[in-house]
């Protein structure tokens, strides 16, 4: 059966490949999206015992009813990734209440709300990560709120480390640079801002046509080595960056 990983967002992108890469390796992998049917189709594509649960992480009842539903098919949880996250460019005076909403509930509290549900389920020997992005060192037009966000989950991540080392549970942060999956539907972005987005980085030298970009696949093994650490090594913080090979 291997570990149980529960995997965030786990329907798309790079939730989808370390889904795809622990099942592999003879991991149990719980899947957990806001779109069921992405990741009831990835449960189907990995077969038994993996996994879907539809979760919405902003929510904290819909956190509590799925980590229920955990819990009445595993005895634990031994590896928890926050990977769910919403990034959508808007301008702070344009944003809407839901906007504004949706990418705190979803990309800060929801670790949050995640990790305060699984703690109960791990032992010693257990590990969070959570995922954050290269918009916390680099000052992204258009992505206050995304950058905020993910500034906050970090912070976050540090404080709870020192606070589950007692209990003997890892807690780390990916800051994750720019990544691509084949295949990957285009961003619902309004098609406006999108282009207000692509312009105002232009502006700021962040040319997204000469940036290198790294494939999903080809991080997942930083997932790997962190979840592997030996009992006596803690890492609280990794980055991935992208290169041209």
């Amino acid at each position: 059966m291997g570990k149980a990983i529960v995997i965030t967002g786990a329907g798309i992108g790079l939730g989808r490949a370390l889904a795809r890469r622990f099942a592999r390796e003879g991991e149990t992998v719980v899947l957990l999206g806001r779109t069921y049917a992405k990741v009831q189709a990835l449960a189907e594509e990995l077969g038994e015992p993996h996994f879907a649960i539809e979760c919405d992480v902003g929510q904290p009842d819909s956190v509590r009813a799925a980590f229920a539903r955990i819990a009445e098919r595993l005895p634990g949880i031994d590896v928890l990734i926050n990977n769910a996250a919403i990034y959508e460019p808007f301008m702070v005076a344009d944003a809407t209440d839901d906007q504004i909403l949706k990418i705190m509930n979803t990309n800060f509290a929801g670790p949050i709300f995640t990790s305060r549900a699984a703690i109960p389920m791990m032992a010693k020997g257990g590990a969070i990560i959570n995922v954050t992005s290269e918009a916390v060192a680099l000052e992204f037009p258009m992505l206050s709120l995304y950058a905020s966000t993910k500034t906050g989950l970090e912070r976050f991540t540090e404080s709870l480390s020192r606070e589950l080392e007692p209990a003997g549970i890892r807690v780390s942060t990916v800051r994750a640079g720019p990544m691509y999956e084949e295949g990957k539907e285009v961003n619902a972005w309004d098609p406006e801002a999108a282009m207000r987005f692509a312009g105002l980085c232009a502006a700021v030298g962040i040319d997204f046509r000469s940036r290198p970009i790294s494939r999903v696949d080809s991080v997942t093994g930083v997932f790997r080595a962190l979840i592997d650490l030996p009992p006596d090594v803690r890492v609280t913080h990794a980055s991935i960056e992208a290169r041209h090979p």
